[in-house]
């Protein structure tokens, strides 16, 4: 090829380049197109007090449901939501996240604070009655329930395995399925946080 013709094919593969880089950013969870608000519930904290979602209103928030006998879900997601901590370092207080238990049954204030703790200090624990909790799991679209086993566990909980994102605004923005990188869930929430600065 003559020199000529390579460097216009360099340059265009250059601007190329620059405009997909200008280009809008491109959440790696799941939008929802017309984000609605998020659904307020007032449930217990597991070190004491109530909790409303309206109280972090200004704060990205992230939203997952599970139980703590869980042996794969919950605490491989939970394991993200530390790292995510670690690496927003001066930003993190920006950030709240929220375990709501599946299994109430089980799950004691106590031991649901001394779960979350194991992971990072500012993960919230938050259960309640029954009918509490099945409200919020309703108006958030979760599936739970037991499963029984022939070990003198009695029975596990099948539930959905999903992040939900709560913008800062209180709008339900993104959400997450298992598996999802915590380094894609980190730079939404970066560029969230961009955004809000911006306005």
């Amino acid at each position: 090829m003559k020199p000529f013709p390579r460097l216009i094919l360099f340059i265009g593969l250059f601007l190329l380049l620059l405009l997909q880089a200008c280009g809008p950013y491109q959440f790696k969870g799941t939008l929802y197109e017309d984000p609605p608000a998020a659904a307020n519930f007032e449930l217990s904290r597991s070190d004491g007090g109530r909790l409303r979602l309206s109280d972090l209103q200004g704060k990205i928030v992230l939203l997952f449901f599970g139980f703590t006998t869980c042996t794969d879900v919950c605490p491989v997601t939970l394991s993200d939501a530390k790292r995510i901590y670690e690496a927003l370092d001066d930003q993190a207080e920006n950030l709240a996240y929220l375990f709501i238990t599946v299994d109430p049954e089980r799950d004691t204030p106590e031991k649901l604070a001394g779960y979350v703790s194991n992971f990072n200090e500012n993960i919230i624990g938050l259960t309640g009655t029954e009918e509490e909790l099945a409200a919020v799991r309703e108006d958030y679209g979760i599936y739970a329930a037991k499963v029984p086993l022939k070990s003198g566990v009695g029975y596990t909980m099948d539930h959905t395995a999903r992040v939900y994102l709560i913008d800062s605004e209180g709008n339900l923005r993104l959400t997450y399925a298992f598996g999802t990188p915590y380094e894609d869930i980190l730079q939404d929430i970066k560029q969230i946080l961009i955004e809000k600065e911006s306005r």
